[in-house]
């Protein structure tokens, strides 16, 4: 039997790790001289207003210029780099123009000839991925010859990890990405990542874990410097040592345990060989879930029940609830534990995603979103209905919502929301192992 063979390789020195990690891996031997090459790095997030703590978070600089070196060394000259970044604004282009000009995208463009898009800014085509799912596919990686996806490693609060089947979510359009988080309890979200690299020209995949983050994909997860790579031709390989790094069998992550069985692969890693470290040597297990209290005051984080909130319930996010709503959803949560003075809300209750029903008896109920509002405001349950509508939901809406439920936010937190990565930055100043430059090209 011929085993996928993944390279797991310590980051030590630019360029030399990622080659050895490449040549160990033998990820580029199926590169066909002359190919029209496709990039996929991962910047699930970017703000023009303040810096933030891009490790773990964003894919660095340090590897995406690296694996465009050892291209141009194979005499690949189409090179694309593309990416949609989520904003809460779906028509604002400026923020992802400025995370690839900050990135040092442009230094590439000058120095090699590598072009970078916004997805969003092109064409869309779709692909049926099998038993009735079709999702639109950006039409450049489709029409590669040749696909890098560079992803970060990061546990992720909904699908476990997030590495490099979960990073080809961004390059499909919005309305496909919303049907990834289903409330279809079968073709949930795991069901759909499962799936995403189906159709797609040969890719190889290296996994960026010079830093990780626990509890991600985003910047209020903990971050750590571990000095990782993982590379390998074959993608579920990749993201299945990948999860082993992170601590996690890959039984243990849903979108491989599907993605496994629709290939006929067991989740044991017995048909892959794996070459360099073992996956052991890099620390300690990379927690993802984000604890929720259950008790006579209802549900609700952790932090909020051990703060004495009482009257308000907050039940736990669900598949369903996509990237948008998780967008606002901390902050929520934020500016309640600011608003608790002491005294217990009035059965206050708090919907998101598209499956949750309201809890007979509750006073007031917080229907988040379009999608929640659509699958509640008939329910007969609910006594008094306060519904926040959007597509994405408008932070001033949140912030009238909130109010007329009896909790006094603050409504400069949301008038500030671009400042929010500014604040978590601080945790990470002064430290050397934290170090700006891995996002630079110069």
């Amino acid at each position: 039997m011929n085993k996928s063979k993944v390279a797991i390789v310590r980051y030590e020195k630019p360029l030399e790790s990622v080659r050895k990690a490449v040549e160990l891996s033998r990820g580029l031997d199926r590169l066909p001289s002359g190919s029209k090459v496709f990039i996929k790095p991962n910047i699930v997030f970017w703000t023009r207003f303040v810096p933030f703590p891009k490790w773990g978070v964003i894919t660095t600089s340090r590897v995406v210029e690296d694996m465009v070196v050892l291209l141009k060394e194979r005499g690949i000259d189409d090179i694309t780099i593309g990416e949609g970044t989520v904003t809460m604004n779906p028509k604002d282009k400026e923020t992802p123009a400025h995370a690839f000009e900050t990135l040092g995208y442009g230094v590439l463009k000058k120095r090699f000839g590598v072009k970078y898009i916004n997805v969003f800014e092109r064409p869309f085509e779709e692909v049926d991925l099998g038993e009735g799912v079709a999702l639109k596919f950006n039409t450049d990686i489709l029409h590669s010859d040749f696909v890098v996806d560079l992803p970060v490693l990061k546990t992720h609060n909904q699908t476990v990890v997030s590495l490099a089947i979960k990073n080809l979510k961004g390059v499909i359009n919005i309305n496909s990405r919303k049907k990834c988080h289903s409330a279809d309890p079968e073709k949930d979200l795991n069901y759909m990542v499962a799936r995403l690299f189906r159709g797609l020209p040969p890719v190889f995949a290296l996994l960026d874990g010079i830093y990780t983050n626990e509890r991600g994909p985003s910047f209020d997860g903990r971050i750590r410097r571990s000095n990782v790579l993982v590379a390998s031709s074959d993608i579920l390989s990749a993201d299945m040592a990948g999860a082993k790094v992170l601590g996690y069998s890959p039984s243990e992550v849903p979108y491989l345990v599907n993605a496994a069985r629709n290939c006929g692969r067991p989740l044991d890693l017995s048909d892959v060989e794996l070459v360099g470290e073992s996956p052991e040597n890099f620390g300690a297990r990379h927690e993802y879930d984000f604890v929720y209290s259950e008790s006579d005051t209802g549900t609700m984080p952790l932090p909020l029940a051990k703060q004495g909130i009482k009257g308000l319930t907050y039940q736990k996010y669900d598949l369903s609830m996509c990237t948008y709503c998780s967008g606002v959803n901390g902050l929520i949560l934020t500016s309640i534990r600011n608003a608790w003075k002491g005294q217990p809300w009035e059965d206050v209750e708090v919907l998101t995603g598209k499956m949750m029903k309201p809890t007979p008896g509750m006073k007031k109920t917080i229907l988040v979103g379009k999608c929640m509002y659509q699958a509640n405001k008939d329910n007969p349950d609910i006594q008094e209905m306060i519904p926040i509508k959007g597509c994405p939901p408008k932070t001033e809406d949140i912030v009238k919502a909130l109010h007329k439920a009896g909790i006094e936010v603050n409504p400069a937190l949301f008038e500030n929301i671009d400042q929010l990565p500014g604040f978590f930055m601080q945790r990470y100043e002064g430290k050397p192992d934290f170090d700006e430059a891995f996002f630079r090209i110069i």
